[in-house]
């Protein structure tokens, strides 16, 4: 087994630990295999798109989906350290409004399983950081969306140690109660969400 699976407080979440070899020339591993993912996180998943993305110490990027076209990605960082945060906006789920974070490095090699359905953002803890997504859809910026950041009702824990580098974009997300969302049995059956404005 090349990688070992574990859930967090949003079961749907899932934390995944990479197996690596080391030896005196270095190391290698197998940053993604299809056949350990369908058997160990979700069969249904295919993946079309990879993006990487280089920040400084300080961005912030979030919280960002598509209403429709949903992307779930599978995140990790290849250089520097990030607190990950994903947030469920599937109307109708059991944890809905409620988030996750986790610290995502180069050094601990971990990837964060983001399903279709949740928002999703980091904030840069290191000098800079080098992140890695993979898609499960395309990007269409005219579906896209932005939850606000630091929105009250979320009370989301960031580990702010001064105020962050956030876009003008980023920094007019809408509140969770005034966003379009997710109806969580559309997001289910992969077909378009309906809006709630």
């Amino acid at each position: 087994m090349s990688i070992q699976v574990s859930s967090t407080s949003l079961p749907d979440i899932k934390l995944i630990d990479i197996q690596v070899f080391n030896d005196e020339r270095g190391f290698l591993f197998e940053s993604f295999n299809t056949r350990d993912f369908a058997r160990l996180v979700d069969a249904n998943v295919v993946f079309v798109q990879d993006n990487h993305s280089h920040s400084v110490h300080g961005v912030l990027r979030g919280l960002h989906y598509q209403i429709e076209h949903v992307q779930g990605k599978l995140v990790r960082v290849i250089h520097g350290e990030v607190f990950d945060v994903a947030v469920d906006i599937r109307q109708g789920s059991s944890t809905f409004g409620q988030w996750v974070g986790v610290y995502l490095s180069a050094v601990n090699r971990r990837q964060l399983w983001v399903p279709p359905g949740f928002a999703h953002g980091f904030l840069t803890l290191s000098n800079c950081a080098e992140f890695l997504y993979k898609t499960t859809d395309y990007r269409y910026p005219n579906f896209e969306r932005r939850i606000l950041w630091n929105d009250p009702e979320l009370l989301i824990k960031w580990p702010l140690q001064s105020k962050p580098i956030v876009s003008e974009r980023d920094a007019n997300g809408k509140r969770l109660c005034e966003a379009e969302l997710y109806v969580w049995q559309l997001v289910n059956k992969s077909r378009p969400a309906e809006r709630r404005s």
